[in-house]
């Protein structure tokens, strides 16, 4: 099955950080998958802008070599590689300074779509912003693209929106979280609201718990210092987890407007009611055979931070009154692993026997790997000898289902970077929406901090210390196993 590709319109997308490791990983290989598929208008170009003295040519030799390192060769046929490039221009600039923003200036062509990807530190957002305008770069209908981490607390992100307010408009902010850009995220709102099968059961009558769980096999690497001032909360649940759990919870919005939909999100952050001290549980990867552990690499031998956390949350609404949400999250562990988990209730009453075993209904929707969904459902065990129920999972994996192959599907970032072309801000996230979600995480982290208790060591490549099993165990639940 082909994917229909819709034109954008013509544009220059500034990348500041042009030459930075997320650029190298992500943009430019995105934007290249993009123009592979005709969506990249002749018209177009990719202007990178960093401190690093290149020049076009430069630019466009680094280019090449990203796409080489970061995809598969089959995927980047020489001709196109060429024809891509040649999209390409470069600026050496000084976010904070005066240098190369003249020649910024000169070339900005009127008449195309001008966006500008803040692929910097945050504390460069404002200086960036200023000089945009100071040079008549930006105009209007400018588009700025923000990566997180979108401040450390409420008040950090408070200041960091006043920022951006000073010189853009809330309808020109893309702050961009790519969970939103995954196929199969976007699928969860098309299976809710485009489907009368789900909606119908989506609540606190059908509905016994969610899970959802983001498990990395990685550890902290080369992020040591960001990381240990961060955490698994504030790198994580604040917002990955948080989107998550808000597409999965939220009531239908009116129409599939950027607005209505993030109206609907906002509703549930400011209905998460408090955790309590007993429904979090952090850990810490502690030294495997083949792996330091996170003290090690994190340099900080007495750091109280935590690399994992599974935590019970209640919504206070009538739609999902007594249904917990489960999240879960963690680095070192057995498999790498992103799904949201609808378990649903028994039925009400069994005509079987006992023997024949009773059995819940169970959604799954992976969002890595092997993006997809499954139901499982109860059928009768095939064979003679009486009713057995067993469950069966009817399994819908993108790739199979659509006749593509898994590298088919489009990439977050390439998805997320046309839309801000188009100027459609639905999968991303408002100011409003951001300070919220800290509100909420703001106590929880402010308690760990005024308390002394660290976080439960657990083994790398394990699924979390056993803590957390106990959280669902005392409610008569069980978490999802994480296979390898």
């Amino acid at each position: 099955m082909v994917s229909r590709v819709i034109p954008v319109d013509p544009f220059d997308l500034v990348v500041f950080g042009g030459t930075g490791d997320l650029a190298r990983r992500k943009i430019l290989p995105g934007l290249f998958r993009r123009f592979t598929s005709g969506q990249m208008p002749p018209e177009a170009r990719v202007i990178g802008a960093a401190r690093s003295e290149l020049d076009r040519d430069g630019f466009r030799k680094m280019t090449a070599e990203a796409l080489k390192e970061f995809m598969p060769e089959k995927a980047r046929p020489k001709a196109d590689v060429e024809g891509f490039l040649a999209h390409l221009d470069y600026v050496a600039i000084d976010a904070k300074g005066k240098d190369g923003w003249k020649e910024l200036a000169k070339l900005m062509r009127p008449g195309v779509v001008r966006a500008f990807y803040f692929s910097v530190a945050p504390s460069l957002f404002g200086a960036l912003a200023e000089r945009l305008h100071e040079h008549g770069i930006a105009d209007p209908e400018s588009r700025m693209v923000v990566e997180k981490p979108f401040g450390r607390d409420l008040a950090s992100a408070r200041a960091l929106n006043r920022t951006l307010a000073e010189h853009f408009d809330e309808h020109q902010i893309y702050r961009i979280d790519h969970y939103l850009g995954k196929e199969t995220v976007q699928n969860l709102m098309a299976l809710r609201f485009g489907n009368i099968l789900f909606e119908p059961l989506w609540n606190h009558q059908y509905v016994d718990h969610v899970q959802i769980t983001v498990a990395e096999t990685v550890g902290i690497g080369g992020r040591g210092e960001y990381y240990d001032k961060s955490g698994a909360m504030r790198d994580m649940v604040q917002n990955h987890l948080m989107q998550l759990l808000c597409l999965t919870a939220m009531e239908p919005p009116a129409k599939f407007d950027p607005d209505a939909v993030r109206d609907e999100k906002l509703k549930v952050i400011r209905a998460l009611q408090p955790v309590q001290p007993g429904s979090i549980v952090r850990g810490q990867y502690a030294e495997g055979e083949k792996s330091k552990s996170y003290r090690e690499e994190s340099g900080h031998p007495d750091s109280r931070t935590e690399s994992f956390i599974a935590m019970k949350i209640d919504i206070a609404n009538w739609r999902w009154n007594g249904v917990p949400f489960y999240l879960r999250t963690g680095k070192r562990m057995r498999t790498r692993l992103s799904e949201i988990v609808v378990r649903f209730k028994e039925p009400p009453h069994s005509i079987f026997d006992e023997d024949a075993g009773n059995n819940a209904n169970e959604l799954t929707i992976r969002l890595q790997p092997n993006e997809g969904m499954d139901l499982k459902v109860t059928i009768k065990e095939p064979g003679p000898g009486g009713m057995r129920l067993i469950e069966v999972p009817l399994d819908m994996t993108f790739a199979d289902a659509l006749g593509q192959e898994e590298s088919d599907v489009p990439d977050a970032y390439e998805r997320l970077i046309m839309d801000v072309i188009r100027g459609n801000q639905t999968l991303f996230m408002r100011g409003d929406e951001v300070e919220a979600a800290w509100a909420w995480t703001d106590p929880i982290i402010e308690a760990w901090e005024a308390g002394r208790d660290a976080p439960r060591p657990y083994d790398p490549g394990s699924a979390g210390p056993e803590e957390a099993f106990m959280l669902l165990h005392r409610d008569g639940r069980r978490w999802r196993e994480i296979r390898a």
